[in-house]
């Protein structure tokens, strides 16, 4: 196609071709930029259709010289060029297009559509395009998570469990008085209802061992273990430790697929974890992050009383998590999960399985745990509080010592008591370790044993005394 021929000013200031304009003769005239001192106004009073032509000082619009008659096509002619430019602008486009779109090729061989793959599976390029990939899993699709997972799920379970609640009249409602003032309508016996639950557990031992957590099967009447293979067994919970929240489910079965258990000790903030559970009953559901942090106490996290060292994770658990593993990228076990904090986000915690070990021998074994116990109350002596003992009336506790775990309390007739410790003794170390907070006393407390000899090393005022402790039985908590 010949393309029409466009004459350009050299101080033009818009260079694009489809602003050109044309004269009613056919012909193409110059088009020039027109500043403020170019520009000459010229008005007509004849009519009111007739308009004063000109442009904004330092305007960029175009204007078409034309020759100036006294006929009404003169006000055509003055007006900038903008105003008759752009239905030029559609013809010129599609011109353009016209020559854009010439191929020599006849008609037949332009219209057949192109496929979006090749069929035959050849390819002209030695590598193909991302769009041309083949949907079907390949190695680029799989990863270590899915085979931790297939790996992992099928010894992963899901517990339910139920527990009938009664609810017990208070002794006002048996008077005389409140029977006439409700009449009939008053419950006369104890009211009852069923509380279902649900958790996740996994399994340890062929011969149908289950671990989960003490608040999953606490007073639960009845358990029942689910598999993903869709089987579905009763449960006897052999044993369950709250102070840890460690408990054993026992199923008639053999031959299960068990997990394979890590050492916590190995675990390291930043490393890979992957939790398997039910969370809100949705069963075998995988969440992948981080081991955030590790030893967190249970003061740290709200949990009171709970003697574990809790490893962070932001791999997401929900209720329903309870009881399952927390996995390294090797899918072996490196923590049951076991709490969240309310109205958080990313923030999980998980017993590590080296505790948990530790808890199930003892439930398998003897069905019970025997934790050893001091018989004291402490706290992390910091600046603040030895101030604030400084500045107390209401106490005779004088703490000399800058750091260590000041004992507040003694329950009388404890271990700590026989040995001879006393409010406002200063722990230095327990066991040849130091210690500077009180979560380090209680797990060294922990390890010990019941029974055991305890070394430790107590500032008592300006003296440092070694003095030895043996552990006895926690005493049993009375609900």
């Amino acid at each position: 196609m010949e393309k029409t021929p466009y004459t350009y000013s050299p101080n033009q200031t818009d260079s694009n071709p489809s602003t050109s304009t044309e004269e009613p003769s056919q012909s193409y005239s110059k088009v020039q930029s027109v500043t403020s001192e170019q520009l000459s106004v010229t008005s007509y009073e004849s009519s009111p259709d007739q308009l004063s032509v000109g442009l904004v000082p330092d305007s960029s619009l175009f204007t078409v010289k034309g020759k100036r008659t006294n006929t009404p096509g003169q006000v055509f002619w003055q007006k900038p060029a903008i105003y008759f430019l752009l239905p030029l602008l559609s013809i010129g486009v599609a011109l353009l297009s016209g020559c854009a779109g010439s191929s020599n090729q006849p008609p037949s061989v332009q219209s057949n559509p192109q496929p979006l793959e090749d069929s035959g599976g050849a390819s002209d390029s030695p590598q193909k395009s991302a769009s041309n990939r083949p949907l079907t899993p390949t190695q680029e699709d799989s990863n270590f998570v899915v085979e931790v997972v297939k790996k992992v799920e099928p010894a992963v379970v899901r517990i339910n469990t139920s527990q009938t609640v009664r609810s017990q009249l208070p002794e006002e409602f048996n008077d005389p008085f409140f029977r006439r003032f409700f009449g009939e309508g008053m419950p006369t016996q104890p009211q009852e209802r069923v509380q279902r639950g649900i958790g996740s557990g996994f399994v340890i031992n062929s011969k149908g061992l289950i671990l989960t957590n003490s608040h999953v099967v606490n007073k639960a009447d009845t358990v029942t273990v689910s598999f993903s293979d869709g089987r579905s067994l009763d449960g006897k919970v052999l044993g369950e430790d709250p102070l840890t929240d460690i408990a054993v489910v026992q199923v008639s079965a053999n031959n299960l697929p068990t997990v394979e258990l890590a050492s916590s000790t190995q675990v390291q903030p930043g490393q890979w974890a992957i939790a398997i559970g039910n969370p809100l009953g949705l069963q075998e559901t995988v969440t992948v992050g981080v081991v955030s942090a590790l030893d967190r106490s249970s003061s740290d996290i709200g949990a009171t009383n709970k003697r574990v060292p809790f490893i962070q994770t932001d791999a997401a658990i929900n209720p329903g998590n309870s009881g399952g593993p927390l996995l390294n990228a090797r899918g072996q076990v490196i923590g049951i999960n076991t709490a969240i904090i309310q109205g958080a986000q990313g923030i999980g915690f998980a017993i590590p399985i080296d505790t948990a070990k530790r808890i199930a021998d003892q439930l398998i074994t003897k069905g019970k745990v025997e934790h050893p116990f001091l018989g004291v109350k402490m706290v992390s002596l910091t600046p603040d509080i030895k101030q604030r003992l400084k500045n107390s009336r209401n106490t005779n506790i004088r703490v000399d010592a800058d750091q260590g775990v000041l004992i507040v309390q003694v329950v009388q007739g404890s271990p700590a008591d026989r040995a001879g410790l006393k409010p406002g003794d200063v722990i230095q170390s327990i066991n040849n370790q130091p210690v500077t907070k009180a979560e380090q006393v209680q797990q060294q407390v922990e390890n010990s044993g019941v029974g055991g000899q305890l070394p430790l090393k107590v500032q008592r005022g300006g003296q440092t005394l070694d003095i030895t402790v043996q552990p006895a039985p926690q005493p049993a908590r009375t609900e």
